[in-house]
Formats: structure tokens, C-alpha cells, sequence
């Protein structure tokens, strides 16, 4: 195993990169905060999928319901017959695939149907069902830092020192994650950049990734498209740019990222961000 790869972690049951890998991002619902309702059909959304890989995404993140703030939760049965054609779908045409979700039986139906993770925002906290279906499985499994459900702007929101509490919490998670019976081999990290987070967290948060890996398992950073991105790019009366604009400045964090030792950044527009984690890697072969 390289320097890089050691430096980054590897997920087990996953393929191996050397270099911080993309996931890109398919949401196949009606109201996403960036992208809702572009790719709702399951032919449109596979053929994304399939896009996405084409630009340079190593595995593809599939969704079926948003955790945009104020978002209301869809049904099981919605939820299932959203995501489990496109994952079947994918899986047919060899795409490593991860399923966003908080539902237990949604995570079970797709790792059946082909799916290799599961992105799972509350970190096992939404579904009692969900750590002792992915431990039966034997899959990797995300642990994003996550204090409740988003009902308005933000909930819970407030730290005197976010970085060592977002790190102590997520360490909390973990450990009841792996006493449920998940390997701490399978399991990947997110700082839950725009969770309960306001933009000078999710600031403080990227300039201190080692922090977050100093935890011992990999790290995925999605921040694609956030508010807090937003906040950055504002213009002079403090108006921020749609989230569809925002890619460029996503591709500079999937950059940063990468360079700070993550394993993988979940974005949706792949091609610049696959070629900033190259470049990184480049520059990281050189010193």
C-alpha cells in the first residue's frame, strides 16, 4: 500500500485508491436543494449516474430522500421505489455504488440489489434497525456527525469550540457503532459539514481535517454546493450565488480536502473536482 493510501485509510470491501476518490452525487428526488427533480425518473437518473462515472467518479451516491433543511421525510415505500431501480440499475453496469439513506430497510433492499456503502447522514442515531442490518451485511457504513433533524435553518447549532466537540461526538458514534457490531474497518467518517453547523463551523472544520482523521478511520468531506459556500461567495449586499453556482468553489474544497488527507469528497458536479484531486495528488508525488 502507498504512502498516499496509508495516509488516507481504506474502507475494506471497497476498491482501493491512491488518491482522495469523488463520489458523485445522484438524487433522485423532487426538492434537493441544488438539484431536485433533474434526475426524479430512474432512466434519467441511472444515465446520470452513468455521466458521472464517465467524468471521473469513482463511486456514486444515490438518494432518494432530501435532508435540505425544513425537508419532509418521505415514506418507506417512496423511498424504496426510488432508489432501488437506479441501484439495480448501476450495479448491472459495474458502478460502485453508495446509498444515501436513514432507513434500515432501505440500506438492506440496496446492498441486496448491488450496493457497496451505506451513507447513512445520522449516523445509524435515525433507525435503531440500521447498525445491526449494515453489521449482518458486513458493509462499509458512513458515520456523519448529526444532532437531530433539520426543522428550519439549522437545530442545535450552537458549540463554544466546534472542532474538539464535533470530534468527541462523532468519536461517541463510533464507538457505539462498532459495540453494535459494525468493523471498524467498514467504517468512514464526515464531519457533517451544514448539519446543525453554521458557516463559520463548517470553515473551522475543513481548516482542521486532521482533527477529524485523527479519529483513525477515513474521511469523507461533503461540502458540494453548501451554504456555507454560499456565505463565502456573497456579493457586496450579502446575496449568495445559486446553489448550481457554486461548483467552482466546491472543486477548491474537494482540492483542500483532498491535500488535508481525506478519503473521498462527495460532490455533484464530478469533472472539476476529479481533476482537482488529481492535481493534488500530483503535487502531493512531488514533495
Amino acid at each position: 500500500m502507498s504512502t498516499s493510501q496509508v495516509r488516507r485509510g481504506h474502507v475494506a470491501n471497497l476498491p482501493v485508491w491512491d488518491r482522495c476518490a469523488v463520489m458523485g452525487v445522484v438524487n433522485v428526488t423532487p426538492d434537493s436543494f441544488s438539484d431536485g427533480g433533474h434526475w426524479f425518473d430512474t432512466t434519467a437518473a441511472i444515465k446520470h449516474g452513468l455521466d458521472l462515472v464517465a467524468e471521473g467518479a469513482d463511486l456514486v451516491d444515490v438518494g432518494g430522500e432530501s435532508t435540505r433543511p425544513g425537508a419532509a421525510r418521505v415514506d418507506e415505500d417512496e423511498e424504496l421505489k426510488r432508489v432501488i431501480p437506479v441501484v439495480r440499475g448501476l450495479a448491472a453496469e459495474g458502478v460502485t455504488i453508495s446509498v444515501d439513506t436513514m432507513r434500515a430497510s432501505v440500506a438492506e433492499q440496496s446492498l441486496a440489489a448491488g450496493a457497496a456503502l451505506v451513507n447513512d447522514v445520522s449516523g445509524g442515531l435515525a433507525d435503531p434497525a440500521m447498525v445491526p442490518v449494515v453489521a449482518a451485511a458486513g458493509a462499509p457504513f458512513v458515520v456523519m456527525h448529526w444532532r437531530g433533524f433539520l426543522e428550519g435553518a439549522t437545530v442545535r447549532g450552537t458549540y463554544d469550540d466546534v472542532v474538539p466537540e464535533v470530534v468527541d461526538e462523532l468519536h461517541a458514534r463510533v464507538q457505539a457503532i462498532i459495540e453494535g457490531g459494525i468493523a471498524p474497518e467498514h467504517i468512514v467518517v464526515d464531519p457533517g459539514l451544514g448539519f446543525s453547523k453554521e458557516a463559520e463551523h463548517d470553515l473551522a472544520l475543513l481548516a482542521h481535517l486532521d482533527a477529524v482523521r485523527a479519529l483513525g478511520h477515513p474521511v469523507l468531506v461533503a461540502a458540494s454546493r453548501k451554504r456555507f459556500l454560499g456565505r463565502v461567495l456573497a456579493d457586496e449586499q450579502g446575496a449568495p450565488p445559486p446553489a448550481r453556482e457554486r461548483d467552482a468553489a466546491t472543486a477548491a474544497v474537494s482540492a483542500l480536502a483532498a491535500q488535508a488527507g481525506a478519503w473521498a469528497v462527495r460532490v455533484h458536479e464530478v469533472r472539476a473536482t476529479a481533476d482537482a484531486v488529481r492535481v493534488a495528488r500530483a503535487v502531493e508525488g512531488a514533495q
